[in-house]
């Protein structure tokens, strides 16, 4: 049986795990680490990551690269920026560390997907377009092959 302080001691935790979620979730596009989060939450970066994965069932770095990639589908959709722009715009500083992740999230290159899906929400109600564009997390993308037309 559980003792009520480690009980309460638990539920703070979680809050303060969802405080630092919410703040990647407002963030993203900031310079964070793993080691500034866990400084925010007043938690060592090893306890954070471990806490974390339990909570949500990733890392915070894995949640952050999620939170990048949806943000950069949607600014590649609009069609105005190029591959780039959007990847130092969602707050990544490698051009090859954005367009690895994002591959492995969404199933193809971030420039494919500029090409074939610029427009694709278009008429779509916002929150409908987040929820039926949302990236599948732990490479579970299928893999687009090419098709030679």
């Amino acid at each position: 049986m559980t003792s009520r302080p480690a009980t309460a001691q638990h539920l703070r935790d979680l809050a303060r795990l969802r405080r630092v979620r919410d703040r990647i979730d407002r963030e993203y596009a900031q310079p964070l680490d793993v080691e500034a989060l866990a400084r925010g939450a007043h938690m060592s970066a090893g306890h954070l990551s471990r806490e974390f994965r339990l909570a949500f069932g990733e890392s915070p770095y894995g949640y952050l690269m999620t939170r990048r990639i949806e943000r950069a589908m949607a600014l590649l959709r609009r069609g105005d920026l190029s591959v780039t722009e959007v990847c130092f715009a969602v707050g990544c500083a490698s051009l090859g560390t954005f367009s690895t992740r994002f591959t492995e999230l969404v199933g193809m290159p971030p420039s494919a997907y500029r090409r074939h899906e610029a427009g694709a929400t278009a008429g779509m109600p916002p929150c409908v377009a987040k929820q039926v564009t949302r990236p599948i997390r732990n490479r579970e993308a299928p893999i687009h092959e090419p098709q030679l037309v």
